[in-house]
């Protein structure tokens, strides 16, 4: 009988240790649901864009592009516009300890540059446009654009759907656990959804909506947590966009670009930490 009570006090103190291990709501555990919205900035590689619609199949080579931030910093506090600027936003779940698989919308976006010099090659019907001026077949000649004749961009936006598979690892805590530093590094895949806007042929199209292609990431983060519950983070981020079918008219099918480039983002987001089973009552200490 001696030995029996002996033994059930060893399972009561292992099983009262697992229970403060789990209600100690360690964010690196099983079981944490994070949420976070942010904001972004984000840089382009040139890239070589190809424009195919009715009569005109040519290339412009060289592109540069650049994001479009919000200046008007209303916008980011506004209920009504706080989606307007370069967002992030993620939900996330700790499968296991130091791991974690989230589901993100990033909302980028890409302008192309007027200044520079691109080189034109391909086709273009004569006629089709008066305002650029190209007509004929072209094998890396030199132009320069104009916005008013000629344009393309992403505005509403690049935006990257995508599944992150995630290390989540703590570096630092306090004693109470009220501030703790969290590592986060990890790779993620998913489909571009394109918010298109062409200017060609004498017609400027808005919104042309279209799941346009795919992209795959790295990324790597710092989380500042709070009192077990918030958080700030800091996040960089790279990776490949392929855009295979870019929809440039709404109501023609046909008419699209094509086009691939690396890139690289850098945001500032806040959240929240939940935390779902991870609590033990001790149920298996027997009673006497």
């Amino acid at each position: 009988m001696k030995q029996l009570i002996i033994f059930s006090l060893f399972l009561c103190l292992g099983a009262s240790a697992k229970a403060q291990y789990l209600n100690q709501k360690k964010s690196t555990g099983p079981g944490t649901l994070f949420f976070y919205w942010g904001y972004n900035r984000s840089i382009y590689t040139p890239s070589t864009i190809r424009f195919i619609g009715p009569g005109y199949d040519f290339k412009l080579q060289g592109v540069e592009a650049v994001d479009r931030p919000s200046r008007d910093f209303n916008e980011y506090i506004n209920l009504k516009t706080f989606t307007v600027p370069q967002f992030d936003v993620r939900v996330g779940y700790n499968f296991k300890r130091n791991w974690a698989v989230s589901l993100g919308y990033e909302h980028m976006k890409y302008v192309m540059k007027h200044g520079p010099t691109y080189y034109l090659s391909g086709t273009i019907n004569p006629g089709i446009d008066l305002g650029t001026g190209w007509s004929g077949t072209y094998s890396g000649d030199s132009i320069t654009t104009n916005e008013n004749t000629f344009h393309y961009e992403n505005t509403n936006g690049l935006n990257y759907i995508n599944v992150q598979l995630t290390n989540v690892f703590k570096v630092y805590k306090t004693e109470k656990g009220n501030f703790a530093l969290t590592t986060l590094m990890g790779v993620g895949a998913g489909p571009v959804l394109s918010y298109n806007d062409f200017t060609f042929a004498g017609e400027k199209s808005m919104e042309t909506v279209s799941l346009s292609g795919v992209g795959a990431s790295g990324h790597f983060g710092l989380r500042a947590e709070f009192f077990k519950h918030l958080f700030v983070a800091a996040n960089v981020q790279g990776g490949f966009i392929g855009q295979y079918r870019v929809k440039t008219r709404p109501n023609d099918y046909d008419s699209h670009a094509k086009q691939a480039f690396l890139y690289g983002q850098r945001d500032i987001v806040v959240g929240a930490l939940f935390y779902l089973n991870q609590a033990d009552k001790c149920n298996t200490c027997p009673n006497w």
